[in-house]
Formats: structure tokens, sequence, C-alpha cells
């Protein structure tokens, strides 16, 4: 994951100090670039039709200060905290930009809600949860501990999501998708793919999708089951392994031992004109696999 980069030099300045209603403007470009930081409370960020980025909420009495600039065609939006006394240091804040903006966001503790922005977005959190509308752009979101929501419009987009003890659940999402977690879940749900990593650690892994011809797939998990619903037709060559589980799928042969002497079973076929390639392994979990 890139870091969000926030070194801007300031054309325009606006400050909100400690302990108060914030109401804050600035004309803004219609595809530009709006950056904001938190440590904690939130961050609600909304697209609208007016090329202005407006900041209001409310700011701890701990703030130090809001910093609210612009250079160019970025925008920065930055509560600063004091460097060694942090209590009361939330802030809870509502960020109107254009609907074309690019956003980028960095929370520690903060949640974060994005709604009607169609540019691309880069959203960070450390302990916060990330919900998110996307359109048809490039996400990048991770988390630690927090739970990640994605909804898609269904159009080809790159989407990088990574949490290491929070869920992720997506849909609507299409084009490709990099997923993981260590102890989290994973649910997609909708969409066509031509490229699907899904990656869990000790979390169990659900997919309801399309994979388009040609497409590749690939799911693993350590200890948690897959399931791996195929929305249409699927043709592809299928390679499922699991050491300690095991396999059941509603078409194709059945799964067979790997070998005599170990627990493991594993299944390898040709799905159709096999163009696409599916690869699916646990070393505990179950794994099932189905077409509707």
């Amino acid at each position: 994951m890139k870091r969000i980069l926030i070194l801007l030099t300031s054309l325009v300045c606006s400050a909100a100090f400690a302990g108060e209603d914030i109401n804050k403007t600035l004309d803004a470009d219609p595809d530009g670039m709006v950056s904001i930081s938190n440590t904690s409370g939130s961050v609600a960020v909304k697209g609208w039709d007016r090329n202005t980025v407006q900041v209001t909420g409310e700011l701890g009495s701990g703030v130090k200060e809001l910093v609210f600039t612009r250079d160019g065609k970025q925008i920065l939006v930055k509560v600063k905290i004091p460097r060694f006394n942090a209590r009361d240091a939330s802030a809870d804040l509502i960020v109107h930009v254009p609907q074309r903006s690019s956003i980028e966001v960095a929370t520690v503790s903060a949640d974060i809600n994005v709604e009607s922005v169609y540019g691309t977005q880069e959203l960070q959190a450390v302990s916060g949860d990330v919900e998110a509308e996307v359109f048809a752009k490039d996400i990048d979101i991770a988390t630690v501990s927090g739970d990640i929501a994605i909804k898609g419009d269904l159009k080809a987009m790159d989407s990088e999501l990574a949490s290491v003890s929070g869920d992720i659940e997506v849909t609507g999402l299409s084009g490709e998708f990099d997923g993981a977690t260590v102890s989290g879940d994973m649910r997609i749900v909708g969409g066509s793919f031509s490229e699907l990593g899904a990656n869990t650690t000790s979390g169990d892994i659900e997919i309801s999708a399309a994979l388009l011809p040609g497409g590749k797939l690939d799911a693993e998990s350590v200890n948690g089951g897959i399931n791996i619903v195929f929305t249409g037709k699927v043709a592809a060559e299928f390679d499922i392994e699991t050491f300690n589980g095991r396999i059941k799928n509603c078409f194709g042969p059945k799964a067979s031992r790997s070998s005599e002497y170990a627990p493991g079973v594993e299944l390898r076929f040709t799905e159709g004109s096999g163009d696409g390639r599916v690869s699916v392994n646990t070393l505990n979990g179950n794994i099932h696999i189905c077409t509707k």
C-alpha cells in the first residue's frame, strides 16, 4: 500500500482551532485531489455538484488546529493534535468534495465513510472501519483492525484491499481484485472478474461472482473454509486442494486423495474450453465449488 501524500506547499490557508464547530470552504478543481488526515473520531466524504470543498463538523478540545489548504489542484484537510498530549483530540469531519475528485484519507482510530465520489480512492485506517461507494476508478484500501465494506457499480476497475484482523465485504465490484486478510473473513458478491485474488490466514472466503473468459481466480486460506459459486458459465482449468478438509463440487469429477500416506484431497479438471484458470487451496478447511 502506498503512503498517502500530504506534503503540499500552501497557497491558500484556513485554520480552525480546538473545541469549536467548523464550517470552512475553498474553491476546488472539479477533478482535483483531496487529502484528509484525522487521528480519531470520524471522517465522512461526500461528493456533490459544486466546485468547492467544504469542511464541517466538530473539533475536540484537545485538537491543536485544523489545517485547510489548497495548492493548485490539491486540497489538504488535516487535524493537528499536540505532540505529547492527545487527550480529547478527536474530530468528527464531514468533507464535501466535487464528485469527480480523487481522495486520499488516512486515520488512526477514526471511521471512514465515502459516498458519491467518482475519482480514485486511497483509504487507510488503523482501528477504524472503512465503508465506501466506488465508481469504476481504482481503489487502494487498508486497515489493521477495522472492517472494510465496499459497494461498486459493476464496472471494471482495479481494487486492492487489505486488513489484518478486520473482515472484508465487497458487492458489485468488477475487473481486477486483490484482497488479503490475516484473521478476518472475506466475502465477495456480484460482479465479473478478469483477475480475482483472495487470501486469508485464519479466515473464511466466500465468493459469488462471474469469471470472465480467460480470467484467473486464486483463493487461498491456511485455517479457513472456501466457498465459491460461479454466476453463469465458467470455462477454466481447475486446480483445487486441501490438506485437512473436504472438497465438494456440484459439477465436474469428484475429488480424490492426493496421497495414500497423507490426509489431503485434490481435484483437477477442465471445464468448457479451459481458457481460464481457477486455483483454490486451504491447509485446514473445506472447499465448496458450484455454479448457478
